[in-house]
């Protein structure tokens, strides 16, 4: 499918290619709206706007103070903390020191983030106090030399911040106790890198600007490697992409993005922060999606014109008392990503706000875009949409021949934001890569003669819960560890809320095995997504001649 048939369904101005040489670098492209939007604010956070000079000044200083620790080109830097002002002021310091972002997420066990620090080899940290207990139970077993330590006021001046963090402290108790000796709070770290000139690093399209972790057909979470240029494709291929309603924004009004999604995700760090950057927009920063009325209250208070989101957020707003509190008028442009949007949701979200939904596709290693529905959609059309600008997509056999138009077949895709590989695993790279350059994501697909894609199925046993990526051989490794476990798998099932959710099927080798304490065992090792939200005991499980555990059967059986 080489000649892209579905250029002729792009919305007029949409190019049918974006130029991903405009920038050498990530720091480019920022240092270039640091200039141009200085008076603008760049983010809103609990009431409090922070400039885009604001961005710039204090980024430049946290660059100064990590190259003070002695951090060089290259150099893994993790960053595990929710949407707050100190993600991206700490994103763009370690960028413009030439580091490498090892995105994080916060909600990690001490298991889960001692592997990704461990792979990714991360010498340094910018973690939220809120989860320093799980970096103190895994430090030792890990490279992190240097920890910084935010708190959630740090940026909201003396009086708000201090009082922010009494509550969350004292009063939510969402600091539990922990100790890292060592450990420097985020604003000294500014105010010692303030004092330092930045050593300016040579980056090129080529350097590695993400690790963004990913699992895989082993369960085993691999590093996505994300190039400079990747990330920059992509950044560009979105806005060209949202182009056609976006210039519809009234003149004088700044381009303003609702940012719930959390953004150490690659669809909210590309879609949302990278391509507000590039623009010159305001992204206001929600730190707790889960908190529907939080968010609505939040949104009351602005004008917003673009708002990424995954269904379950969509569908907890639409279906939320307070959804009529909020003006969403001025709503141009609703992309759905990460997860299947029903349509019922789709729907319900046009009705209530008469913005569609526009469903895209992508995965982290493709930085993450790969297609959308047009902007210009005046309905939900049930499909992933057209690929994007620059992006070539056709369907596969198991041999990697093009199947005939009609045919379902694996969903291979070809563009500048296709990763360049597996961190530090040439043989998982070597797998998922063709010949001619195209990357298989593991998803089963169909496509009209308009170039319009549909996810029918997928080839890997992967379970998407709203959004996330869950492997089954991670959640049957940890619940294997559990003394009275002989034998158990893990399988999507699924549901309403979350699209699908984890069902645990276990033999038992001890009788006295409970419910109870598969999932307190569940709850120390897997992060809540992973979770099961069912669990079976059986006496046996069916498998293959060879004795491969039919997952599939274990799927189809109705509790």
């Amino acid at each position: 499918m080489t000649d892209r048939p579905w250029l002729g369904s792009y919305p007029q101005g949409v190019p049918a290619d974006i130029d991903a040489s405009r920038y050498p670098s990530l720091v480019a492209l920022m240092e270039e709206s640091f200039t141009k939007y200085a008076d603008r604010t760049a983010y809103s956070f609990m009431g409090k706007d922070v400039s885009y000079a604001d961005v710039d000044r204090q980024s430049r200083a946290f660059a100064g103070y990590l190259q003070g620790l002695g951090l060089v080109k290259g150099d893994r830097v993790a960053v595990m903390m929710p949407n707050c002002p100190q993600y991206p002021i700490a994103v763009a310091g370690l960028l413009r020191a030439g580091l490498i972002l090892v995105n994080v997420n916060p909600l990690y066990t001490p298991r889960e983030l001692e592997h990704q620090l461990k792979d990714s080899g991360s010498k340094a940290i910018v973690i939220m106090e809120n989860f320093g207990t799980t970096l103190q139970q895994c430090m030792a077993a890990t490279p992190v030399k240097h920890v910084v330590l935010a708190a959630m006021g740090d940026r909201l001046g003396l009086l708000k911040g201090a009082l922010v963090n009494y509550v969350v402290r004292n009063v939510k108790k969402m600091v539990p106790q922990y100790s890292l000796p060592g450990a420097v709070r985020f604003n000294e770290a500014l105010e010692k890198g303030a004092s330092r000139t930045v050593q300016p690093v040579a980056i090129g399209p080529d350097d590695v600007a993400v690790l963004q972790y990913t699992g895989g057909t082993t369960g085993v979470s691999k590093g996505a490697v994300l190039l400079q240029r990747n990330v920059i494709a992509n950044v560009l291929q979105s806005e060209a992409w949202n182009d056609p309603v976006m210039q519809k924004v009234p003149a004088g009004e700044q381009p303003t993005s609702v940012c719930a999604l959390p953004l150490y995700h690659i669809f909210a760090f590309t879609v949302n922060m990278m391509l507000s950057m590039r623009t010159g927009g305001k992204l206001i920063l929600i730190p707790n999606p889960r908190d529907i009325a939080g968010v609505l209250k939040e949104l009351s208070k602005h004008t917003f014109h673009s708002f990424p989101a995954v269904n379950t957020l969509f569908n907890g707003l639409a279906n939320h008392p307070d959804f009529g509190t909020v003006n969403w008028k001025n709503l141009k442009v609703s992309v759905g990503g990460g997860m299947a949007v029903q349509g019922a949701v789709a729907k319900l979200w046009l009705d209530k706000t008469g913005c569609p939904i526009c469903e895209g596709y992508g995965l982290s290693e493709t930085s993450p875009s790969v297609t959308c529905n047009p902007t210009t959609s005046i309905a939900y059309t049930g499909t992933i949409g057209v690929p994007l600008p620059s992006t070539y997509v056709k369907l596969i056999d198991d041999d990697g021949h093009d199947v005939a138009l009609g045919q379902a077949g694996e969903v291979a895709v070809k563009g500048p934001q296709v990763m360049a590989g597996y961190w530090q695993r040439p043989d998982e790279t070597a797998k998922v890569m063709t010949a001619d350059g195209y990357f298989k994501t593991g998803d089963v697909g169909v496509v009209d003669e308009r170039g319009y894609f549909k996810i029918v199925d997928r080839k890997k046993d992967m379970i998407l819960v709203s959004g996330f990526n869950v492997y089954p051989n991670e959640i049957e490794d940890v619940v294997a560890q559990i003394p009275g476990v002989l034998e158990c798998a893990a399988v999507g099932i699924v549901d309403e809320k979350t699209g699908e959710t984890v069902k645990l099927v276990i033999v038992k080798k001890d009788a006295d095995l409970t419910e109870a304490e598969v999932r307190e065992f569940c709850r120390a090792n897997l992060t809540g997504y992973k979770q099961p939200r069912v669990i079976e005991f059986r006496t046996d499980l069916p498998k293959t001649p060879v004795g491969k555990i039919l997952r599939r059967e274990l799927r189809d059986v109705k509790k």
